[in-house]
């Protein structure tokens, strides 16, 4: 039996692994449970995920990925093996293909990183897709074209802004830090002003919540659940999306001023170009309520958040395992 090729987008927070001819096979969580008492693995994936805040002190939950690359090289490769052990493309006689996504602006040792896990994981002929031109492909851009195309990937835990055209990208800067960095915003402003210590489940059902803009309803109340720091006890408070988006303040204004440093080393014609066509926001940060209505009021141009957001670089991988990369941009 012939060997499968697979894309894989191994981000912080979540894996999505697409095979080809089938489609999206795995979406999930880049977590794992240890048992420190045996040294072993006890869930891969949503199962860990669960556990976290949850489990006897014994039990620890790992997510082996840090601001896009391998932190913990063991526990990823660990990770990365359950998953295609989980999609059953390792019960074929010969070891699948592997395409893996990468932020742009990785070190070569990073890189390094990456290729060695997936090989150890059992892939053979691993190699790397840089995630701006997989995200892009993945949300409908056709970047092959003499155009500018920017994308911002919104990770959990890093920020790409990129220029592409031609099929390469022009200019690109990484933001180490993201969604994660978005979570701990949030955790830092809930303790500090209510004096309540919130988990990280409420904290990312807290940002699934909250409306940036006014115009996404930036006075809608999100209730808290926590421990009250002082007396030990279980608390619920009631906070508006309005002052959560103060805390997020110096993040979301890192990434603005990102993408106009970006611009500002783009050919003038290429600039052109994205402020007439505009930006696409991926990645699971996009999927924040009214974000794309900040972008486009901050920078004065277009702003649209991909279709799919969560699953655009899996997609695009995909896309160029299957040797499709041409597709009408998103409307």
């Amino acid at each position: 039996m012939f060997a499968e090729e697979i894309g894989v987008d191994l981000g912080t927070a979540n894996a999505v692994i697409y095979v080809k001819g089938k489609g999206i096979l795995l979406k999930e969580p880049s977590a794992v449970a240890m048992d420190r008492r045996k040294d072993a693995v006890i869930a891969v994936g949503e199962p860990a995920q669960r556990m976290l805040g949850r489990s006897p002190e014994h039990i620890e939950v790992i997510h082996p990925l840090r601001e896009g690359v391998i932190a913990d090289f063991d526990t990823t490769e660990k990770m990365l093996r359950y998953f295609l052990e989980k999609i059953k493309v390792q019960r074929l006689l010969s070891k699948p293909g592997v395409l893996i996504c990468h932020p742009a602006d990785i070190t070569e040792i990073e890189k390094k990183a990456l290729l060695e896990a997936a090989e150890k994981a059992g892939g053979k002929k691993i190699e790397l897709a840089e995630e701006p031109k997989v995200a892009a492909l993945g949300a409908g851009m056709d970047i092959f074209q003499p155009d500018g195309n920017m994308i911002v990937d919104i990770g959990g835990g890093t920020t790409g802004v990129a220029v592409l055209s031609m099929g390469e990208i022009v200019s690109a800067r990484l933001i180490r830090g993201a969604g994660d960095k978005f979570s701990t915003d949030l955790t830092t402003y809930i303790n500090k002003r209510y004096a309540l210590q919130a988990g990280e489940h409420t904290i990312e059902k807290v940002k699934k919540n909250i409306a940036i803009n006014a115009d996404a309803g930036e006075s809608d109340n999100i209730q808290v659940e926590g421990l009250d720091i002082i007396t030990g006890l279980p608390r619920v408070i009631t906070v508006t999306s309005g002052e959560l988006t103060e805390a997020l303040e110096e993040s979301l204004g890192m990434i603005t001023r990102t993408i106009k440093a970006v611009l500002e080393d783009t050919p003038p014609e290429l600039t052109t170009d994205v402020k007439e066509r505009g930006i696409v926001l991926t990645g699971g940060g996009a999927l924040m309520k009214g974000l794309g209505v900040r972008f486009r009021e901050e920078l004065n141009m277009p702003v649209f958040v991909s279709e799919d957001p969560l699953h655009s670089a899996a997609k695009g991988a995909g896309m160029m395992l299957e040797g499709n990369f041409r597709r009408n941009r998103r409307t």
